[in-house]
């Protein structure tokens, strides 16, 4: 038994924490340092309630472990163990496998549960991370309401099933995603979570609640009790949107738990995981109750592994790190260094704010600012306000009718690097910066749209919505759109609908056929920017030397693209006309320009049917972006 000033020191540097299967025998390791004594439970189905105990020995640093001779694939187990003379059962932390709402752990053999072709599918060639545009999206929103023509509502599967229609003959699911054009789609938590009731259907929840981090939530397997059957639709998902040309995103949750003293941390190592005050009181960053205490040594590691367990067994493309802000300095940049050796082009990004006072020193916070110089992006809320406004009052911005920010529009699109003395914020080079508008916390953007313009007309509320969305993918930067706001998505003006049911959360496909003038806008945007190179610059110096702002009325901005790449077009003219009417732009050089984009259409080639071409000024209409090119 160690005293908790010991704990520091206690370090198991070894990779094999939790069971590792083999034919002949499984060798089991936990770490808990504490414990007067451990035994594992092996269970042969996921509903026994008695299982056979074989005791562990304590070895070095406090790593209890145990060979277990014999073929235990696929079976379940969790550790009894003793601290001053009390025992508690508890699933592992490292556990791999659970069944439902991880009342047990999973003896593994991923080889046994893989689907068909999972070793060597195709995985999507390299991007560089200013190539990337990101989707984010709920497991249930995405396939759930009644008219998304999909049969695995709500499901893994769901984002497996091809030539899904819905309302009008229009694309959904995984088909929409392919049409759209997105190069990451970031899914909210899909690690077990303990908030919904895997045996019930219809349960709804975010998923911002971790139980089991290594282990795929249960509710979205069409089996929860078989924990092979998770794993397996999990990966057929992943599989799925790589062959498509699809990455993942995985949302994770390292800065707290559901619950403390019954978590498996607490129960193993008690309050070792978590930041306390003098009194041994959990502090609360987080604002859930408790904050991890990533600063140390086998918090840390636990992080470490298990994202690296993401990476490399699930073929995860990025993360998505909750309340960045609660990690450490330190522990953000061995992530950062580690997943790179995994894989060079993995996109790491986070919250770069915590969720209520921290007992984690601020210079040692993840913040923004933190990740300059590093490959990791954070969350650019500047941008967002000053496109919007607030989150979820009346307040306007750009975007939404508010006169005067022009200087901080034009911080947002050079990537929010230093590009002069006047325009300059947070980011060393544009791939730290996530440029968004909204995301599942707080009012979706057209809810917002509504109440701070409530007296404008549904033109101009649409209007808005595009040119919000605009300003985010004609950027330098990342950019991050929220699943259906390219179609107007409403939450009915719930701005906190983590828990609220699909019937407020589901995407509701009908509005892509209500909307599909917009959705095809967004689309169109998203082609053209990928289809020029110097739309997605990734160092400050290339952003300096190739853009060019020009002069523009008020609550207008406009800016020139000079780009060195010949596969692109030589100059682009990208103008945001915020008034409520239109107004007339000098062309910075004579000769034609084609006009790519106005109010309501984009073509990368030049908007048919129209004036395609135009010469010495242009009438930009009113709340539009125009693009023209040379």
């Amino acid at each position: 038994m160690y005293k908790k000033e010991d704990l520091l020191d206690m370090v198991y540097t070894g990779d094999d924490l939790g069971a590792t299967y083999r034919k002949d025998y499984t060798i089991f390791k936990v770490w808990s340092p504490v414990a007067d004594n451990m035994k594992v439970v092996v269970y042969e189905n996921y509903d026994d309630n008695v299982g056979t105990e074989y005791p562990m020995k304590l070895s070095e640093n406090g790593v209890w472990e145990l060979k277990l001779k014999g073929d235990y694939k696929n079976k379940y187990y969790n550790y009894r163990v003793t601290i001053d003379g009390v025992e508690k059962e508890t699933p592992d932390p490292y556990t791999k496998g659970a069944t439902a709402n991880g009342k047990k752990g999973m003896i593994v053999d991923f080889k046994s549960i893989n689907p068909k072709g999972w070793e060597n599918h195709k995985i999507p060639k390299a991007l560089e991370l200013t190539e990337s545009v990101i989707y984010e999206i709920h497991v249930r929103d995405f396939s759930v309401s009644e008219d998304s023509g999909i049969k695995n509502k709500g499901k893994y599967l769901a984002f497996t099933e091809k030539n899904t229609r819905g309302p009008h003959g229009i694309k959904t699911g995984l088909d929409h995603l392919i049409e759209l054009g997105i190069t990451h789609l970031h899914l909210l938590p899909v690690f077990d979570f303990a908030s919904v009731d895997e045996t019930k259907e219809g349960e709804y929840n975010w998923g911002y609640d971790p139980y089991l981090y290594n282990v795929p939530e249960g509710s979205y397997a069409t089996d929860p009790y078989d924990g092979r059957v998770r794993i397996r639709e999990f990966k057929e998902m992943v599989k799925t949107l790589h062959e498509n040309g699809i990455r993942v995103v995985m949302d994770v949750v390292y800065n707290h738990t559901y619950t403390t003293g019954d978590s498996p941390f607490d129960i193993l190592v008690p309050k070792y995981y978590y930041r306390t005050d003098i009194d041994e009181i959990y502090t609360n960053g987080s604002g859930c109750g408790n904050e991890i205490a990533t600063e140390k040594p086998m918090v840390r590691k636990f992080i470490l592994d298990s994202v690296k367990f993401w990476a490399t067994e699930y073929k995860i493309d990025g993360f998505r790190f909750d309340l960045m802000g609660l990690l450490d300095i330190i522990t953000m940049k061995v992530i950062e260094k580690e997943l790179k050796e995994i894989n060079p082009n993995i996109l790491i990004y986070g919250e770069p704010w915590t969720g209520g006072a921290s007992a984690l020193p601020f210079e040692k916070q993840f913040k923004k600012g933190s990740q300059r110089g590093i490959d990791i992006a954070v969350f650019n809320d500047d941008f967002r306000n000053v496109i919007k406004g607030d989150n979820d009052g009346i307040e306007r911005g750009f975007a939404t009718g508010k006169y005067g920010l022009e200087k901080e529009i034009k911080k947002g699109i050079v990537g929010s690097i230093h590009y002069n003395d006047e325009i300059v914020s947070f980011t060393e080079n544009p791939v730290e910066t996530i440029n968004y508008v909204s995301s599942h916390d707080n009012l979706c953007l057209f809810d917002k749209i509504e109440k701070s313009n409530p007296d404008n007309t549904p033109k101009e509320r649409e209007k808005m919505n595009r040119l919000s969305l605009a300003l985010i993918i004609t950027s330098q930067g990342i950019p991050f759109i929220q699943g259906g706001t390219e179609f107007l998505r409403t939450k009915f003006g719930d701005h906190n609908s983590y828990n609220s049911g699909d019937n407020i959360n589901k995407i509701k496909w009908s509005r892509k056929a209500e909307y599909n003038q917009t959705f095809e806008y967004i689309k169109g945007l998203i082609d053209f920017r990928k289809s020029q190179r110097v739309m997605k610059l990734n160092k400050a110096e290339e952003i300096k030397s190739s853009l060019t702002f020009i002069d523009t009325p008020e609550n207008c901005v406009g800016y020139l693209l000079n780009s060195p790449y010949s596969e692109d077009y030589q100059y682009i003219l990208v103008i945001h006309n915020a008034n409520r009417e239109s107004v007339e732009i000098k062309l910075p050089m004579e000769g034609k320009w084609k006009v790519i984009a106005n109010e309501y259409k984009v073509n990368k080639n030049g908007i048919e049917n129209e004036n395609i071409y135009c010469e010495d000024v242009v009438n930009v209409e009113s709340i539009s972006t125009y693009i023209l090119c040379k």
